[in-house]
């Protein structure tokens, strides 16, 4: 991955600082030790402020939050804001109807994207997530989904079984 910032760290953004996306900033900060915090936005100021405070809080992610008053974006072009601001990755945590629209903004900049699920909430916004991915995949950038279930043993075991015919006949 090249960084925007000629180094090591990994300059990640977050756009939706509420429960979700402060729980998606505490995972990303905690993936790896050169990942920095270094933008919010959200529509709304008071969840930036609120999530910031939240994050920094906890000892063990303080010191990778540099998000300073010219990195919180607020209002509903926050996002072109944060792209403009030289983030590597960012975090699109905001209502579900918003992240396909986003996640085409993301990879238009050259930005990596890790995008909540669901993705999309309409047929139109799925194609316009596949057409985003196809870019994406042209910028040779990454955009990856919480599928967490896929990946939970016990969710693994049930699709196993399932498939195997042991919990009945898929009709």
């Amino acid at each position: 991955v090249v960084h925007a910032a000629g180094d090591d760290v990994l300059r990640v953004g977050i756009v939706g600082c509420g429960g979700r996306g402060m729980g998606a900033a505490q995972q990303a900060l905690r993936a790896d030790p050169n990942v920095k915090l270094v933008a919010m936005a959200d529509a709304f100021a008071d969840k930036i402020d609120g999530g910031l405070n939240a994050l920094k809080s906890q000892e063990d992610l303080a010191e990778k939050i540099a998000v300073d008053n010219d990195h919180k974006f607020v209002g509903f072009d926050c996002v072109q804001k944060m792209l403009a601001s030289g983030v590597d990755v960012i975090l699109l945590c905001s209502p579900p109807g918003f992240r396909p629209a986003h996640m085409k903004l993301a990879v238009e900049a050259g930005v990596h994207v890790f995008c909540e699920k669901p993705v999309a909430v309409d047929a139109p916004g799925v194609q316009a997530v596949i057409e985003a991915c196809k870019v994406a995949k042209e910028k040779k950038l990454s955009i990856v989904s919480g599928l967490c279930w896929r990946y939970h043993p016990a969710v693994i075991e049930a699709f196993k079984r399932l498939h195997d015919g042991q919990i009945g006949k898929i009709v």
